[in-house]
């Protein structure tokens, strides 16, 4: 079978391929899936029958940058025209443990093809277009099948984390009903999630919430015991029906969001519990926490007061969970929505004579305070005068 992409006339990629050597590399995985699909394209992998050592001194020869970014498993990034390829050298487990595996380097295309997780993902194109299915993967991957290669219950054996690479892929590429074999699988061994990092969790989380629709996945998930232990502090009765609703409204915003669908699922109350569980970085565990903040008065003064104090991402936040919704003349006003400047500052008081201190402090943010409610047509002359007025010109 031949297949036609961009990524296999490209230069850039043709480049690695052709200095490793056309009949040592392959493209592999998710660009040869995505590319039969018809989908976009993402990221481009090689695979190569060459040892990592040799990867680099190939690339090396021919010019190309090489970076050793997980060199113990096989994988060094090629770096053509600020453009990265990740390659990774042919390799069967030697040891697995549940949740990572001890690898060693082969050169056999069948046997790296067989510790590959899913068939669709087990997919290899030469430069020519020739396609590489030892598994059935094209069949599979166009009925939206997800299934595992080998026996499903020890492929989750050797790594927990395909259990939910199962339901983030059905996500993403499923139809119908799930594999039954895997399914079963993902139920029957679902304790072994607790063999797993919190990080590898919350990552296969948020990609699995970033599919177009992840509520039936999530659904199989709830049915067969997994949704629960893996998010004990999702709201049982409403937490599905939160994120269909969030769903809907996202798409036709085009805002998809995992953080935002993460907060759905849950009752605000436990928006910090996860974060702190979850390990999120200060930046998201902030704006997660922030989701359970109130939403602005109707009217436009509101909601330009709400966005002086919270900022756009938090108020579009709180709109799309809510039961208001953001209104297409709600959004509109937030995307036009330029942060204006408040006009007073430190210095301006000093030369009152106002030292620094928590006087000058608290003068500033009365002074915030009165700007804002004016909707930011306060001038500074207003605000001195109202600073002078009230302190009394002894105090100024």
């Amino acid at each position: 079978m031949h297949l036609s992409a961009p990524f296999i006339t490209d230069e850039k990629s043709r480049a690695v391929i052709k200095a490793l050597g056309e009949g040592q590399a392959r493209f592999v995985g998710g660009a040869v899936r995505d590319a039969l699909l018809g989908r976009l394209v993402q990221d481009v992998d090689i695979a190569t029958s060459h040892p990592p050592d040799v990867v680099i001194e190939r690339l090396k020869a021919a010019g190309l940058k090489a970076v050793p970014t997980g060199i113990d498993h096989g994988t060094i990034t090629a770096i053509v025209a600020h453009q990265p390829f990740e390659v990774t050298s042919l390799r069967h487990d030697v040891k697995t443990f549940g949740r990572h595996a001890q690898v060693a380097f082969i050169d056999d295309w069948q046997a790296d093809a067989r510790r590959r997780d899913f068939t669709m993902n087990a997919l290899y194109a030469d430069l020519d277009g020739h396609l590489y299915d030892y598994h059935g993967g094209v069949a599979d991957a166009r009925a939206g099948r997800i299934v595992f290669i080998g026996d499903a219950q020890e492929r989750i054996r050797e790594d927990a984390l395909r259990i939910l690479r199962f339901f983030r892929f059905f996500a993403h590429y499923g139809k119908g009903v799930p594999h039954t074999a895997g399914y079963e699988a993902c139920i029957a061994l679902r304790d072994r999630l607790d063999l797993l990092s919190v990080e590898r969790i919350r990552a296969e989380l948020l990609r699995l919430l970033m599919a177009p629709d992840p509520v039936p996945s999530l659904q199989l998930m709830e049915k067969g015991g997994i949704l629960d232990p893996l998010l004990p502090e999702w709201h049982i009765s409403a937490g599905l029906q939160a994120l269909d609703r969030l769903v809907l409204r996202e798409n036709a915003l085009d805002l998809a969001d995992p953080l935002r669908r993460l907060a759905a699922l849950l009752r605000p109350e436990t928006y910090e519990r996860v974060a702190k569980r979850f390990k999120l970085s200060r930046a998201d565990a902030t704006r997660l926490t922030a989701m359970a903040g109130p939403l602005p008065d109707d009217g436009e003064k509101a909601v330009r007061q709400a966005l002086w104090l919270d900022g756009a991402q938090t108020l579009v936040d709180r709109f799309l969970l809510s039961d208001k919704g953001l209104s297409p003349a709600v959004f509109s006003d937030i995307q036009r929505w330029r942060r204006p400047v408040f006009p007073l500052q430190g210095r301006d008081l000093s030369i009152l004579g106002i030292q620094p201190g928590p006087q000058m402090g608290q003068l500033l943010k009365n002074a915030e305070q009165r700007w804002v409610t004016s909707d930011f047509t306060l001038k500074k002359a207003d605000l001195l005068a109202a600073i002078l007025k009230k302190n009394g010109s002894k105090d100024a």
